[in-house]
């Protein structure tokens, strides 16, 4: 069901390896993570969100210029965290925004306002 841990789910986790299960003598069976390590502490949540083509591009350009110009190790999970850390860290209301073309519009007229200090 939704919401519930799956039995075989890391138990937990390091960098390298996860705890799987206990083998038949009652110690954990330690085995080791596909991928690359996280790049990022504490508690997460794989999301899916939907994206405009013209949004991935930007993205995407965005993050190559950044690449380019301080020879940084950044992707598009960065950016887009670093962009609600930054909004959730700022003293924008948009709790009284009712579309997508509202909170543009106050998001937009907040950054240009700030651009220009």
């Amino acid at each position: 069901m939704f919401g519930e841990k799956d039995a075989t789910a890391p138990a937990t986790a390091t960098a390298e390896f996860a705890v799987v299960g206990a083998e038949g003598n009652g110690e954990p069976k330690i085995v080791k993570r596909r991928g690359r390590r996280p790049s990022h502490d504490g508690r997460w949540t794989k999301v899916t969100v939907v994206l405009m083509d013209r949004q991935v591009v930007f993205l995407d350009r965005l993050v190559a210029d950044i690449r380019a110009s301080s020879g940084g190790s950044i992707g598009r999970a960065h950016l887009i965290r670093a962009l609600i850390d930054a909004l959730a860290e700022s003293d924008i209301d948009l709790t009284n925004n009712h579309s997508e073309r509202d909170l543009k519009k106050i998001l937009s007229a907040r950054l240009a306002r700030g651009s220009s200090t």
